[in-house]
């Protein structure tokens, strides 16, 4: 699962709104939901190291 991919394509998308953005509201938005999709990416991503991590004994194990 690639999750953490979507995240950060959100996450760029969203800097590329703000970015273009004339209202400093939608700015102020589009910087939030940047925030909040690199949040979700690395959170998945710190989730996905601690599974491997966590399931590598069993893989030597099956070896």
């Amino acid at each position: 699962m690639a999750h953490h991919l979507n995240y950060r394509e959100n996450a760029a998308q969203a800097r590329r709104d703000a970015d273009t953005a004339t209202l400093a509201n939608v700015r102020e938005r589009c910087l939030r939901a940047e925030a909040a999709w690199l949040d979700m990416a690395e959170r998945e991503e710190r989730v996905a190291a601690a599974r491997a991590i966590r399931e590598a004994p069993r893989v030597i194990e099956l070896i």
